[in-house]
C-alpha cells in the first residue's frame, strides 16, 4: 500500500462512527491530485466505498439521434427529455438544465441517461466512507512498515478506532474479521450481506408499516434505521427516486415537524423548495 492511501484511511477514520464523509473534508496531502488518484485506488481494491455526481454533461451523438424522432416516440421521461434538450448546445451543469429539481434526483435522471449512453458527462467523487473489507484491513492485515512522516492526528484517528472495537466488542477473540467488520459499522436492521436492491425496499416499506402500523404513511427515518447501513444515505434516497419514477411508491413532503425529533427530520431528503420529503406511501 502506498503512503498517501494510508493516509486516506487514516485521515477517513476522523469521521466516526460509521467513517463516511465529504471528500473535500480529508486532507490526507496538500495535493487535491493524489488524493484523488488514492481515493480511487482504495475504492479499485474495495478498502472504501464512494459516490460520484455529475458536475457537467452534454448530449451524446446517440442523444442527439434520439431527439430527431417524433415527440411520442422518444422513450424518456419530460424530465429526462428537458435534460437531453439543455445539453445540445454543449456542455451544461445540472442545475442550469433543470431547476426546481431536488439535486438527488437530478443526479439519478443523469445516471440513466449516462448508463443508456445518451449523454456525455464529466464526473467527481462526492462522498466516501469506509467499507467492510476496509474495517478488516485496518484490524487485522495493516503492517505499515518504513521510515516514513505521519502526522499524530492520524495516528489518534486510528488509536482511538481501535479503541471502539475493543470497547464495543472485546479484545476480538478469534472472531472472523468479515463478521467483526460487518458488526462494527453499527447496528444492522437489514439481516442479508447483499444490499438492499428496490424490490427489497419495496417489500421493506410494506413491512414496516404494517408492523408499525403507519397506515401507509411510513415516515423515512424507519426505512433509514432499517437499511443504514449496508446503504449509505444518497444509495437508499436513489432507490427511492427510480421507485417514484415507476409508480411503485410516492414521497410526500413533511408539512408540520412539531411531530418530530430534529434527527428524525434530518431523515428527509431535502428539496430546494418546500419541506423535505419524508413520507413513503406504497402505490
Amino acid at each position: 500500500m502506498e503512503v498517501i492511501e494510508l493516509k486516506f484511511l487514516l485521515a477517513l477514520l476522523g469521521y466516526p462512527p460509521d467513517y463516511h464523509t465529504a471528500l473535500s473534508e480529508l486532507r490526507p496531502t496538500e495535493s487535491r491530485s493524489d488524493r484523488n488518484r488514492a481515493c480511487r485506488q482504495l475504492r479499485d481494491r474495495n478498502l472504501i466505498s464512494c459516490s460520484e455526481e455529475i458536475i457537467q454533461f452534454k448530449t451524446s451523438s446517440a442523444g442527439q439521434a434520439l431527439l430527431a424522432l417524433e415527440t411520442e416516440r422518444i422513450p424518456v421521461s419530460p424530465k429526462e427529455l428537458r435534460l437531453l434538450k439543455a445539453g445540445t448546445t454543449g456542455p451544461t451543469t445540472p442545475g442550469k438544465a433543470l431547476k426546481g429539481t431536488a439535486p438527488q434526483e437530478r443526479q439519478v435522471l443523469l445516471d440513466g441517461l449516462h448508463t443508456r449512453g445518451l449523454i456525455q458527462a464529466e464526473t467527481q467523487i462526492k462522498e466516501v466512507w469506509l467499507t467492510p473489507e476496509g474495517y478488516q484491513y485496518l484490524l487485522k492485515e495493516c503492517n505499515p512498515s518504513g521510515n516514513h512522516t505521519v502526522s499524530f492526528n492520524f495516528l489518534s484517528n486510528y488509536i482511538n478506532f481501535l479503541r471502539t472495537q475493543i470497547e464495543s466488542y472485546g479484545a476480538l477473540n478469534g472472531k472472523a474479521a468479515s463478521a467483526t467488520a460487518t458488526s462494527t459499522m453499527g447496528t444492522n436492521h437489514w439481516p442479508h450481506s447483499a444490499k438492499p436492491n428496490a424490490t427489497d425496499i419495496v417489500e421493506l416499506v410494506q413491512t414496516l408499516d404494517h408492523e408499525l402500523d403507519t397506515q401507509n404513511y411510513l415516515p423515512l427515518f424507519h426505512l433509514r434505521d432499517a437499511v443504514q447501513p449496508p446503504l449509505h444515505r444518497d444509495e437508499l434516497d436513489e432507490l427511492l427516486y427510480q421507485l417514484q419514477r415507476q409508480d411503485q411508491i410516492e414521497l410526500s413532503s413533511l408539512q408540520d415537524a412539531i411531530a418530530f425529533t430534529p434527527e428524525q427530520v434530518k431523515a428527509g431528503i431535502p428539496q430546494d423548495i418546500g419541506g423535505p420529503l419524508f413520507f413513503i406511501s406504497l402505490s
